[in-house]
């Protein structure tokens, strides 16, 4: 019961005028169950049209889209008596949702995935099957939250207490800071051709840089380590599993899950490691050089430790000592053979 309740305060919100409550909004493809006791004719499921209207036998279209099912209800009564097919004190009209349609949304802004989606999506059953009347069935994926998880989640940069949901000309902005901090926040749900704007502050809040309903769980990267003290990413155990971090994760981690870090101080402290990443929206690459022994010991913001993004590649580079013994070790391969032949020659 707890979770019904708290569920009802996300979603009982107000978009545009003070009376206007869009908690449970009908969208185009969305398909209701009329039930007219005295007009079998008039009964039946059917699906809002892409106009946002409901087309029942025999009427004009009934604008549907935006309404909650108890608003559309009272709407249907008002067209069956205002186009003269049933007298008020003759009429009974029953209305529920049987399915909520896939909705296709807009994000912009501060996502890692901008653009066009769609939520809610059918299941192969659900397309093919007939709808079943569920008591109470709510629309759970298609919410603001479900939209922002598709848009690949928020930024690390984004505004999470100013995020503006906008439904023709009316604006909406949402708080949601509560989805890092427990708070109840207005997790409404969309109809098709909502637009969501995620404004961007400019500066990484910390606070926000962790798996949520609105952010990415994880993020795969590309690590190299192919010299010292590991000869190859097989030999350093970079699988899969060394690839993956949890949201939120920074450069040191890689380091560290890239054998980058340890071994022999006198060779290994002043090993360099690098972070390359590639925008995916201006597609600039921006790259990032530190020590292992300051990003280990030191480094504790975001500046000089940064956190790790989806397909970032870091690569770990040996100490001036390593180098150094390596460049022996090449001068003595080519030495030793020529001493060889000087001893020969010797008689």
């Amino acid at each position: 019961m707890s979770k019904i309740l708290l569920w009802l305060l996300g979603v009982a919100c107000i978009l545009g005028n003070a009376g206007t409550s869009l908690a449970l909004p009908i969208s185009p493809g969305d398909r209701v169950k009329v039930t007219i006791p005295e007009g079998d004719e008039f009964s039946g499921i059917f699906e809002v049209n892409l106009s946002g209207e409901l087309e029942l036998p025999f009427t004009k279209g009934i604008l549907a889209v935006g309404l909650e099912p108890e608003q559309l209800q009272k709407r249907v009564f008002q067209a069956l008596v205002q186009q003269g097919f049933f007298q008020p004190s003759f009429l009974r009209v029953s209305l529920s949702v049987v399915q909520w349609a896939p909705v296709p949304v807009f994000v912009i802004g501060s996502a890692f995935q901008p653009g066009r989606l769609l939520i809610n999506e059918l299941s192969d059953v659900e397309q093919t099957q007939t709808p079943v009347q569920l008591s109470g069935q709510a629309p759970l994926n298609r919410m603001l939250t479900t939209a922002l998880r598709r848009a690949g989640g928020i930024t690390p940069t984004a505004d999470v207490a100013a995020i503006q949901v906008k439904r023709g000309s009316k604006r909406q902005v949402i708080d949601m800071s509560g989805a890092f901090t427990g708070e109840p926040f207005n997790d409404i749900p969309l109809i098709a051709g909502d637009q969501v704007i995620v404004p961007d502050t400019g500066t990484v809040n910390p606070l926000i840089v962790r798996p949520s309903q609105i952010t990415p769980t994880e993020v795969e990267i590309n690590i190299s380590n192919l010299t010292v003290p590991a000869a190859g990413n097989s030999v350093a155990g970079i699988g899969t599993q060394a690839r993956n971090f949890p949201y939120g994760s920074r450069l040191s981690h890689a380091v560290v899950s890239a054998n980058c870090a340890g071994g022999t101080m006198v060779t290994n402290a002043r090993r360099r490691a690098i972070l390359v990443r590639t925008e995916r929206i201006s597609g600039k690459t921006a790259v990032y050089e530190r020590g292992v022994e300051d990003l280990l010991r030191a480094s504790t913001d975001s500046t000089n430790n940064p956190y790790l993004m989806a397909d970032d590649g870091v690569a770990c580079y040996d100490s001036k000592m390593t180098n150094f013994q390596a460049v022996l070790g090449i001068l003595t391969q080519f030495l030793n053979p020529a001493v060889l032949i000087y001893d020969r020659s010797i008689p």
